[in-house]
This record gives structure tokens, C-alpha cells and sequence, in this order.
């Protein structure tokens, strides 16, 4: 029977095992099975662990964790587009969208928000269209720039900017357009979009011809008959807000910068939801 040379030491996770070396950051014992070869020397397991848990991960200007499947949060939102229309259409509103309740439950109307507190409205109204040309316009738009800016935000921004631009259009819907009127679709944050992607490739110094002639054309397409003006100029400039501060808040505080930023847009959507509340309850006569 075989016993332990006097002073021999033994691995600390394996202590029926002998151990030949010191982790080199930790400087206890391990075997043969536990060495892993750093820059100098070897380290034990926990010891690898944790400097790997400490290394600074990359991240993008936004401070969002670099991607390998940007696009995905995008090809959700625009999934729940297509399901949404195709609601609209089983209720029968292929040719006349005000046949489906549904539809009629999510647009965005000023007189229903204000006399019915319909305020889910100003974000529903940017998941419905009016027909197939009008989704397949938006959509295709929000494939071609919804992965570029969800790769520089990160998933979990991207959805809540996402939300904050369609609000944000709703929001300028609601202070400028006819109470009377209703309005859909996701042109307005599509809008925001552009205003991120603008302000994304000036930061980083890119060209960005194709993108102001991109934002004329829509511009003067805006201007035309029964389209939103009014939303899409609403989407753009919540666009650039959340694109300056994402693109050049210092580095060191970027996440408390984004957060003031989201809470103060919002504060200024409900402050300015409340004052248009009132008015137009006022032109009815309830207030």
C-alpha cells in the first residue's frame, strides 16, 4: 500500500490527486486536469472563469452587445404586422378595412382617444395598414433598415425604441391631425428608423447621399394625399432625438444618458397626449 510522500501537496478540486503546479493567479495547488495555459503560466478553472466574466465584452457605439443575429427582433415585429393584417382580412376588410372590429379597435383616431381614453390606440395604430400595397411598403422599408439599426441598439433597445417611435408619431398624429380623422401604419416608426440610420452614419462617417436622397423622395411622397405628414414627421424627429443621444453620449454614463432620454420623450408624450386630451374634449363640449 502506497502512502503520500511527506509534504506532497494535492489538487483543491481533486484531493485525491497529486499536484505538480500553483494556479498562477490564485496560487493553489492543481492537477494536471485543471491546468489551463494563460499568457504566464497556468491557471485553475475558477480562476479562468472569473477573468473571463471581467474581460470587458465589445459593444457598439450605442452600448448594445455585438450581434450575430441582428434582424431577428425586426422579423418579429414585422411577423405581428402580417398577423394583424391577415386579422383584418378574416373579419373581412380586404377591400374595406372599417368591416373588421379589429381594425376599428386599433386605429389611431383622436375624437376615440380623447372621449373613450382609447390611449392603446397610439401604439396599435402602427401594427395596421390598409391594404396589401401599403403593408408590403412599410414592411419592406423595415426589412432594409429595421436589422442595421437593431445591430447598433442591441435587442432589448431596439424594442423599446421601437415602441417609443411609433408612439412618438402617434403622439404628433394626435396634436396636429383633424380629431376625426384616423390613421395606421408603421411608416411613422419606419420614419424613426431613418432618423436613427442618419444620425448612425454620420457618426461613423459614412456616406450618406443615398440616404438624403431616400428621405427627400419620402419626404415629398409624405406631402401627397392621404398620407401622414403628420406621423411621419412625428417618427423622424423621435428618430434623431434617440439618435443623438445613443450616438454620442459619453461612453462611461451612455446607458444613464438612454435612459434620461426615454424617460424624458416619454414624460413629453404624456404631457403633450394630456393638453390635446383636454382640447379636444373642450371642442366637444365635456370639459
Amino acid at each position: 500500500m502506497s502512502h503520500p510522500a511527506a509534504g506532497q501537496r494535492f489538487c483543491y478540486r481533486h484531493p485525491d490527486r497529486p499536484a505538480f503546479i500553483a494556479c498562477q493567479r490564485c496560487e493553489r495547488p492543481i492537477c494536471p486536469a485543471d491546468m489551463t495555459e494563460a499568457s504566464v503560466g497556468f491557471q485553475c478553472p475558477e480562476c479562468v472563469a472569473a477573468a473571463a466574466s471581467a474581460a470587458r465584452r465589445p459593444r457598439t457605439i450605442a452600448g448594445g452587445a455585438i450581434s450575430t443575429d441582428a434582424g431577428r427582433i425586426t422579423l418579429i415585429v414585422i411577423a405581428i404586422n402580417v398577423v394583424a393584417q391577415l386579422l383584418v382580412m378574416a373579419q373581412g376588410g380586404t377591400t374595406d378595412p372599417n368591416r373588421s372590429d379589429f381594425f376599428r379597435w386599433g386605429w389611431m383616431s383622436g375624437i376615440e382617444v380623447a372621449l373613450g381614453e382609447d390611449y392603446w390606440r397610439l401604439v396599435t395604430a402602427a401594427f395596421l395598414h390598409g391594404g396589401l400595397l401599403h403593408i408590403a411598403l412599410n414592411m419592406y422599408a423595415l426589412y432594409l433598415f429595421g436589422p442595421f439599426v437593431e445591430e447598433v441598439l442591441g435587442r432589448w433597445r431596439f424594442v423599446v425604441t421601437y415602441l417609443t417611435l411609433a408612439v412618438g408619431s402617434s403622439v404628433l398624429v394626435y396634436l396636429l391631425t383633424a380629431p376625426g380623422v384616423a390613421t395606421i401604419g408603421a411608416s411613422g416608426a419606419v420614419f424613426g428608423l431613418f432618423g436613427l440610420a442618419l444620425v448612425f452614419l454620420i457618426r461613423t462617417r459614412q456616406n450618406i447621399t443615398g440616404m438624403l436622397v431616400l428621405l427627400a423622395i419620402n419626404g415629398v411622397i409624405s406631402l401627397q394625399s392621404g398620407i401622414s405628414w403628420q406621423g411621419h414627421l412625428g417618427g423622424f424627429l423621435t428618430g434623431l432625438a434617440l439618435g443623438l443621444v445613443f450616438a454620442y453620449a459619453p461612453r462611461d454614463r451612455r446607458t444613464l444618458y438612454q435612459i434620461g432620454a426615454f424617460a424624458l420623450l416619454w414624460a413629453l408624450f404624456a404631457v403633450a397626449v394630456v393638453m390635446r386630451t383636454e382640447q379636444i374634449r373642450s371642442m366637444v363640449g365635456l370639459s
